[in-house]
């Protein structure tokens, strides 16, 4: 994906912090709908509270490497797989 891009979460997704541990969860209407939960890793929970409709994906990447101990090239790598898979389930959508 584009560094350029800038993406915001879909309102039909709530997340929560529950012992530390961040869960992410569609909304739906009965919970007979609902057939996922999600949880995220420290560094991708970091990123979901960045996902602002504001914040660039290159931006995003640069707080991560602030605040975890990791390389460019892995931070790149994480992000690029953490933004297919909330893009693919619809919890990011582009602003």
């Amino acid at each position: 994906m584009n560094d350029n891009v800038v993406l915001k979460k879909n309102p039909d997704f709530v997340s929560r912090v529950i012992d530390k541990e961040t869960i992410l969860m569609p909304i739906y209407k009965t919970s007979r709908e609902i057939n996922a939960i999600y949880t995220l890793n420290p560094a991708a929970a970091k990123a979901w509270e960045m996902f602002d409709g504001k914040k660039t994906i290159a931006s995003i990447r640069e707080k991560i490497l602030d605040a975890f101990d990791t390389t460019s090239d892995d931070a790149k790598k994480h992000l690029a797989h953490l933004l297919k898979d909330l893009t693919e389930i619809k919890a990011l959508v582009e602003k």
